[in-house]
């Protein structure tokens, strides 16, 4: 039988595969530059609609259909209808627009296709992730004795933090090796305090460490939103009293509804009043350490034993990237583990680094490059100026609609939310978003407040001017009106 794999079919040293290559490329950006006809978000069609757009007899046909069928069939069914996050009209969630370099890295990352478990399937690109872990450890202030990992997104870096801390209480206060032995027989004592108002993944991490919801213990915030330190100082007491385990606190830097961030000094203060281990979730406001202006509102991270940092939301990265950072490196002990095929001591010993020690991934994409490649294009300054832009956006349209009495607001924002209502019916404020969507292509987000729907602003797009705001804010009324 006849080979049919082509040359072409892949990127060699090869002067043909270097030109289909190049081909290839050019076509696909041309197919996505064309894609982009307007302004708007989203074509705007709705969900039936939608499926009967993209919807083709067969996705794996008995024979390929060709190179021109399948460009023809993406820039008919798919390019048009996929969402624009760069668009000005696109503010619904943590969700962001990619600076270009980053996409640029993406071409690279796919093409080279490194993977970073072991030294030999990733050799420079190990070599970059540590470089840039460094420099991560560093900018929030931990000192060498620091280390870190580059994850799939905030809920995996989260959990990795749970997992490390829960591993870190047994060891060193009940002299337990969970490694080896599973969990100890009073695993069912163990507590976790984290906002009311917190990530999901805090429940999600417990219940895949074997330790249930129930271990989550969900602490009421204040009137901005902040974890109520006095109520959190009175639930860890309780449960000494009752015979539990307080393992530790997260604190949230920048609630995924109101961009919150708890007062990590109070909280660090808690903790080692109590023993316990201090994790924070920063996966939204962790790059608010970028901003000249700001900064100083996410509090001392150093304080934290770990860091979850998201690059896929405010440092503008494509997805996926995230990064677990500790304070001290040897707390990853509780994820070695050595196989002779991939990660053996001997090559450790020699210095070749197999990041698989690390991760609760094995396979894993060199993201660190997309993150290493927009660190110098632009520095701090680039990043300060693009992080300044988004929360200057979020007061002024914070300001625009307190003195409006069309609408109702919560809290003042220290990043980059804004939840806001019509002063109007749940069912109002809920067309609004729709006709926005399906209407005009404008994607906003929802969620609820004391039982009353309320929409949301995610300003993580540094385009977006005043006069933007504005407009909005008017569409938002007339078309409450119709």
């Amino acid at each position: 039988m006849e080979n049919k794999i082509s040359e072409l079919m892949f990127l060699t040293s090869s002067e043909e595969s270097k030109k289909n290559y190049s081909e290839l490329i050019n076509r696909t950006v041309k197919a996505i530059v064309d894609s982009f006809v307007d302004k708007k978000a989203f074509a705007g069609l709705t969900p039936y609609d939608l499926k009967k757009a993209i919807h083709v007899e067969q996705v794996l046909p008995e024979q390929g259909v060709g190179m021109d069928k399948l460009f023809s069939l993406l820039q008919e069914k798919v390019l048009p209808n996929m969402l624009r996050t760069s668009s000005t009209d696109y503010m619904a969630h943590l969700h962001t627009l990619a600076l270009c370099e980053s996409i640029a890295a993406e071409l690279i990352i796919a093409t080279y296709n490194q993977s970073m478990d072991s030294w030999d399937q990733s050799p420079a690109a190990t070599e970059i992730e540590v470089e840039v872990v460094k420099c991560l450890c560093k900018l929030y202030g931990y000192d060498e004795t620091s280390g870190g990992c580059f994850t799939s997104g905030g809920s995996q870096s989260n959990q990795t933090g749970l997992l490390l801390a829960r591993d870190w209480y047994c060891n060193t206060k009940l002299n337990h090796d969970v490694k080896k032995k599973g969990l100890p027989a009073n695993y069912s004592k163990f507590r976790f305090y984290t906002s009311e108002i917190s990530h999901f993944s805090m429940e999600k991490s417990s219940h895949l460490m074997g330790l249930g919801y129930d271990a989550v213990v969900k602490v009421p915030v204040d009137k901005n939103q902040k974890m109520d330190i006095e109520v959190l100082k009175s639930l860890i007491e309780k449960d000494v009293q009752d015979g539990n385990l307080p393992v530790c606190v997260v604190a949230t830097i920048g609630t995924t509804d109101y961009g919150s961030i708890d007062d990590v000094a109070k909280i660090s203060k808690l903790c080692k009043e109590y023993g316990m281990y201090l994790h924070a979730d920063a996966a939204y406001g962790s790059a608010v350490i970028m901003s000249d202006k700001y900064n100083n509102r996410i509090g001392n991270l150093a304080l934290c034993d770990s860091i979850t940092v998201d690059f896929h939301k405010m440092f503008l990265q494509p997805i996926s990237c995230s990064a677990i950072l500790v304070k001290d490196d040897s707390l990853f002990e509780a994820l070695t583990l050595h196989a002779d095929y991939l990660n053996r001591e001997e090559d450790e010993e020699d210095g070749y680094t197999n990041l698989v020690g690390k991760s609760l991934q094995t396979t894993r994409r060199f993201d660190a490059l997309k993150v290493w490649m927009s660190f110098l294009l632009r520095g701090k300054e680039g990043y300060s100026s693009i992080i300044n832009t988004c929360i200057e956006n979020a007061k002024y349209f914070y300001d625009r609609v307190l003195s409006d009495s069309s609408f109702e607001t919560i809290v003042e924002p220290e990043i980059s939310s804004v939840v806001f209502r019509l002063s109007a019916s749940d069912e109002i404020n809920k067309l609004v978003r729709r006709k926005l969507i399906h209407q005009d292509g404008i994607v906003i987000g929802q969620t609820v407040f004391e039982n009353k729907v309320y929409l949301k602003f995610t300003l993580l797009n540094p385009l977006v001017t005043h006069q933007k705001l504005d407009e909005l804010i008017e569409e938002i009324k007339f078309l409450s009106k119709q």
